[in-house]
Order: C-alpha cells, then sequence, then structure tokens
C-alpha cells in the first residue's frame, strides 16, 4: 500500500522550526502510523537564503529541498502542500494570510493570533480558499491529551466539577531575559498569557469544553501582574466559569501562568501541574503542561494508576537527538511535534480543513478569553501587532 506523502514548506527558520523540522525526519511507523510520511521540501527564511539551506541541514532535509530568501517564494513553490508557520506569534496573522492568499494550507504556531479578530479572519480566508489550517497546539494531539480526554468522557471520574491548570517557568525577567526578547517584547507580542498561557488554557478546555456534547464559552475573571520595563504580562491568573446543559452544574476552572517561579521545582518529577477534579476521582498531569510524560489517576474506590507517556523515535544508538531552547532530550526520543504533523497529513488525506481535537473554533473561543483577560487589564499590544489589515509591514 503506497502512503500517503505530505511535502511541507517550513516558514522561519529559528528553534521551534528546528525541533519540528527534525521531528518530521522521524518514521511515523515508530509511532504506529502506517500509512502517512512526511517530508520538507521548501523552507524560506526573511534574512536569507543561506539562512534557509543551513536550517535544512539541520534537520536532514533531502537535498532536494529549496532555500529561499523570502517568505513569498516559499508560498509560490507549487511543491509545498502545507505550511508550517514558525515566526513568533507577533508575526502570525501577516504570514498566515500570506500563506492562505496564495492557496497554501497552513498549520500555524501557537497563539494562532494575538487576538480573535485576526482569528476570525483568517479562519473566513481559510473558508473562502477550501484550505486547511489549523493552530499547532502539538500537545492537544499527545497521546496523554487524548487518554485525559477519554478518562473525562468515560465517567471515570464521575461529573468533573474543577480544573487547576498551571504552566510557569522560573525564569525571572530581569534577570532571564533582555528587552528584546520575545518574551518580554510588546513588538513580538512578548508576555505570559500569549505564550505559556494558553498551554493552561488548554488543558482547561480540552477537559470543560472540547469533551461537552453542547459545549459553551466561559465567563472570565482575571488578574495580571505586569512587567514595569515593557508593559507586558509576567503572571496571569483566570478563573473560569463554564456552564453545562446538561443538568450538572457549572464546572470551575483557574489557569495561571507566569515567568517568576516554576510550575514544579524539582523538574516535574514531583508536582501535578494540571489537576482535573471530579465527582469519583481525579486525574494528575505532571509538568510541563506543554510536553507531559507523566499522569497519575487517584479515584475513590482505591485504584491508583501511574503511567508514563514516552515520545517515541529512532531509538538509542540512532544518534537522533531532539529538544529545544538549547537542551536535547535523550538520544532516539523525539519532541513530540509529530503528532500534530500526522493529524494534519491525514487530514489532507481524509479532505478535512481543521483539526480533529482543537477545531478552529475552539481556537477563535479561546482567544476570545485570552482578548478578555487582556482586556480586563487594559494591556493592548503595538496597533501595528494587533491590526487585521493586510499586508501590513512588521
Amino acid at each position: 500500500m503506497s502512503k500517503f506523502q505530505l511535502k511541507w514548506g517550513i516558514l522561519a527558520t529559528g528553534g521551534i522550526a528546528e525541533s519540528f523540522g527534525r521531528d518530521l525526519t522521524v518514521n511515523p511507523e515508530t509511532r504506529d502510523r502506517n500509512d502517512i510520511e512526511h517530508v520538507v521540501v521548501a523552507a524560506a527564511s526573511s534574512s536569507s537564503a543561506d539562512r534557509a539551506k543551513k536550517y535544512l541541514k539541520e534537520v536532514s532535509a533531502p537535498d532536494s529541498a529549496k532555500a529561499y530568501g523570502s517568505y513569498k517564494e516559499l508560498v509560490e513553490d507549487d511543491n509545498v502542500d502545507i505550511i508550517y508557520v514558525a515566526t513568533p506569534h507577533s508575526h502570525h496573522y501577516q504570514n498566515t494570510m500570506l500563506c492562505l492568499e496564495a492557496g497554501k494550507n497552513v498549520l500555524c504556531e501557537k497563539s494562532l493570533t494575538v487576538n480573535a479578530a485576526q482569528a476570525e479572519a483568517l479562519i473566513k480566508k481559510a473558508r473562502e480558499k477550501n484550505l486547511f489550517l489549523m493552530e499547532a497546539l502539538w500537545t492537544r494531539y499527545h497521546p496523554i491529551s487524548v487518554y485525559a480526554r477519554e478518562i473525562v468522557t468515560s465517567g471515570k471520574l464521575g461529573t468533573v466539577e474543577r480544573v487547576f491548570s498551571d504552566n510557569s517557568i522560573g525564569a525571572p525577567p530581569e534577570t532571564s531575559f533582555d528587552d528584546k526578547h520575545r518574551m518580554v517584547n510588546p513588538d513580538l507580542a512578548g508576555g505570559a498569557l500569549l505564550d505559556l498561557g494558553i498551554y493552561a488554557l488548554t488543558w482547561v478546555f480540552q477537559t470543560l469544553y472540547t469533551t461537552q456534547e453542547n459545549p459553551q464559552p466561559p465567563t472570565v475573571q482575571s488578574a495580571i501582574r505586569t512587567y514595569e520595563k515593557t508593559g507586558v504580562d509576567q503572571q496571569t491568573t483566570m478563573l473560569l466559569t463554564f456552564p453545562r446543559s446538561s443538568g450538572e452544574g457549572d464546572a470551575h476552572a483557574i489557569a495561571t501562568t507566569g515567568m517568576r517561579v516554576p510550575s514544579d521545582p524539582n523538574g516535574g518529577l514531583e508536582a501535578p501541574s494540571i489537576r482535573i477534579q471530579g465527582t469519583k476521582g481525579e486525574l494528575m498531569v505532571y509538568p510541563p503542561a506543554y510536553r507531559p510524560t507523566r499522569s497519575k489517576l487517584v479515584l475513590g474506590d482505591g485504584t491508583v494508576d501511574q503511567k508514563d507517556w514516552p515520545h517515541p523515535g529512532p531509538g538509542a544508538g540512532s544518534g537522533f537527538k531532539n529538544g529545544f531552547g538549547g537542551s536535547f532530550g535523550p538520544e532516539g526520543e523525539g519532541m513530540g511535534m509529530f503528532w500534530e504533523a500526522d493529524e494534519c497529513a491525514y487530514a489532507l488525506k481524509e479532505g478535512r480543513k481543521e483539526g480533529r481535537y482543537e477545531t478552529l473554533e475552539e481556537s477563535l473561543v479561546i482567544m476570545r478569553v485570552m482578548d478578555q483577560v487582556r482586556g480586563q487589564h487594559g494591556f493592548k499590544l503595538p496597533e501595528k501587532i494587533e491590526t487585521t489589515e493586510y499586508p501590513v509591514e512588521l
């Protein structure tokens, strides 16, 4: 049986793009996906074609892969099936619109945009052009997330009443970043909420919204601590109330994110960062929230079920390594970005125009929540970053 081959173009060549590109080289058969394959056929860097060439070498792309020194050249490449947008989220709207206008399917890094109006415009354009569009919220496609949603819908936890969700890093902004760093630079849509908080919200939404038959958007109250040097949020906490039409009453969630203290000072070994609590028990997920590898189910009947969730790959002795931020995981182990890539392949193979585990409508609802949080505190980014005008030079 011939495999469905998805031909990728990579827009931007930074750290996250390198991790994604390396994961695309991992044979899908290592994760029991036997009917698809991925290949990087082109990459573009806004700085130079030489940087794109270097990227292609770093991710072991085929010698035939094309290197471009502009994004416009990439989107005009007829050999590209789908483009992975890997720029900072400040640039997602402009870059994704460029791809869609050129008739390209898109996997865009999270957050999809910086506000809901931009997300709406991209969704409208994708539907007008009959193109696939998905937010690269990779955690949604990890087996541990599939398991968590199944635990909720199975009723093992009873009625889920509340969720605690945290994604924080121990990186005080004044000592960890200069003012131009994407984490704190308003011109790059910096701040904890859009970069880190979206993962805390992801766990809340995939357990209290995605799992509902008739999901309703939550009401939101929030607190923000501003980083005074640049004006972005360095710590944000959200209280969300989810109405339910099932007669079970409202569900509550606390989603929090910050730069000053980590979710677990012991590197994710001891303290859960997600707690999904129901009337019959609790599911705990250990940090990091974006790439968890451990869970613990505790039920009122005495059941305790601890699971490890390793990331597959070529295996020890292969020489393969992947990671992010200058550190690599164990040899032979993938980063886990291939699961979202697999979803793109199956969607295009089947003719779907969005992801299964986070629809475009849900991405939009989450963007509206983050809009509300920022609005409650007057947290605005530069107009050129917030605008829905296209094209705008950034």
